[in-house]
């Protein structure tokens, strides 16, 4: 259901996942709209910045000889990663939302950003609500949102500066992240950026366990109503 928030500057954080050029340039790995989720991106930070929240940046990137890359991982016939590799210019993050000086850029190898020791460095900042942004929806946008959960923030999800694959890929992941985003809400940039901004704001939470049981037919004007 809808309802109105109110989450304090002094305690939250903004934490932008994989927001890289091969997202717009690499043709196995464009996100679809990503105009739109950098956009939108470049608001939050903006937000982000004026009412002193601290970002976060992550990179997927992958060196294929590290001992934490899965045994498993996709790699080219000459052994380099068949995506994100680390010696390939498109990792790097889109200028538009780059880190500035200060901020934290965090590499990372695994979908959740959490695999870094984060949760520690949060939990010691004080840090109690996370906005969270960035690309794919169901893939490093939805492990890093479970994890979050379940080290026990609270996660302000900003359903139009995430993105994915598809349409119906990002759609889904939203509305299968809302289902138990418990504690959390699910936003648009607007309402994220007057939130930041120490002002109440409109956002989705869920009311009930598992409250949104979407069929094909419906799940786009579902999305809409988040």
């Amino acid at each position: 259901m809808r309802t109105s928030l109110a989450i304090p500057g002094s305690s939250s954080a903004l934490l932008c996942i994989d927001l890289q050029e091969e997202h717009r340039q690499d043709r196995r790995l464009l996100a679809v709209e990503f105009d739109r989720v950098i956009q939108n991106t470049v608001r939050l930070q903006q937000a982000a910045r004026r009412n002193g929240i601290p970002l976060y940046h992550f990179a997927y990137i992958v060196d294929p000889g590290a001992e934490t890359t899965l045994a498993h991982h996709p790699r080219l016939a000459d052994g380099r990663s068949a995506f994100s590799d680390k010696d390939d210019p498109l990792t790097a993050i889109c200028p538009e939302v780059a880190p500035v000086e200060g901020e934290h850029l965090i590499i990372k190898s695994e979908a959740s950003a959490f695999g870094t020791g984060l949760g520690d460095e949060l939990k010691a900042a004080g840090t109690e609500w996370l906005y969270i942004c960035g690309v794919w929806t169901e893939a490093c946008v939805d492990a890093t949102v479970k994890a979050a959960l379940k080290l026990g923030f609270r996660v302000a999800l900003v359903k139009d500066a995430c993105g994915s694959g598809s349409v119906a890929m990002h759609q889904t992941g939203i509305l299968n992240l809302a289902n138990r985003l418990y504690g959390g809400a699910v936003l648009k940039t607007e309402a994220a950026c007057r939130l930041m901004a120490g002002e109440a704001a409109e956002g989705w939470t869920p009311e009930t366990p598992v409250p949104i049981r979407y069929r094909y037919e419906d799940a786009a004007t579902i999305y809409e109503g988040l």
